[in-house]
């Protein structure tokens, strides 16, 4: 054998081989997944969605998924600021955002996340009294929100929402507080209704000045009410004589 075709081998061999390990280096992700690579221990690239390519030096250190993820925190029996034991509920919506940060610098970002939520719902419940907690949710939220977000920062990952769904508090407060919800819309009530008196009376006042100034005008009023009073009835009415003079005097032609 020459050396020519042993050259031809060489190059066959070799170039075999290049496409063996080619074929055996192709990776592949979701559309949601990075994959995190690391070239002789240091990081190299995030790699995907799609193909890409892993030499034998590479190596996948992990695969993150990038999609809006929730996780539930609950504070049972936590005290607010003017030390009222609730219970509360909520959901976290958080996304990776930097798939490199989420791999080197937290060892399991997702308990991780948990843990601080946990943390801070507590460290919000806290700063804040109860009938504020109750009448404006969403301000708690964006509360909750940002305080959980600065925490994490470096991990590369965001908060997207926060969201309380539920606020126990103990029974006998429950009570306390229906009673004093009760109350208060009775003392609407009457005060309502103490206004509404007070509006009749004017208007019973101005009319009486208007009939004190104008007696037939009294008069054709009285008349109006018996008419009122009898017209579905078909009974007969008798009216005094000096008041059927005074209206025949107010209508008789000139």
């Amino acid at each position: 054998m020459d050396d020519k075709a042993r050259m031809t081998i060489a190059l066959g061999i070799i170039l075999f081989l290049v496409i063996l390990v080619t074929i055996r280096s192709i990776r592949m992700t979701q559309e949601w997944r990075r994959a995190v690579v690391l070239r002789l221990g240091r990081f190299h690239a995030v790699k995907g969605p799609g193909l890409y390519l892993l030499w034998p030096i590479d190596t996948v250190a992990t695969i993150i998924d990038m999609r809006i993820q929730t996780a539930n925190i609950t504070a049972e029996q936590a005290l607010t600021r003017d030390t009222v034991a609730v219970g509360v509920d909520a959901i976290i919506f958080w996304q990776v955002e930097d798939a490199r940060a989420a791999a080197i610098n937290i060892v399991n970002y997702t308990q991780a996340i948990e843990r601080v939520a946990q943390t801070s719902l507590r460290e919000m419940i806290g700063s804040i009294d109860l009938g504020k907690l109750l009448s404006d949710r969403h301000t708690a939220d964006e509360a909750l929100q940002r305080t959980i977000a600065a925490k994490i920062k470096d991990w590369g990952v965001g908060v997207r929402a926060v969201e309380i769904r539920d606020v126990s508090i103990p029974p006998g407060l429950q009570d306390a507080m229906s009673r004093q919800a009760q109350a208060e819309r009775e003392r609407d009530a009457r005060v309502t209704l103490a206004s509404a008196e007070q509006d009749i009376a004017r208007q019973v006042l101005a009319a009486a000045e208007l009939y004190a100034q104008s007696p037939i005008a009294l008069q054709l009023r009285q008349m109006n009410l018996l008419y009122e009073m009898n017209k579905e009835r078909g009974t007969t009415v008798l009216i005094p004589t000096d008041m059927a003079a005074a209206l025949g005097r107010v209508f008789k032609p000139e």
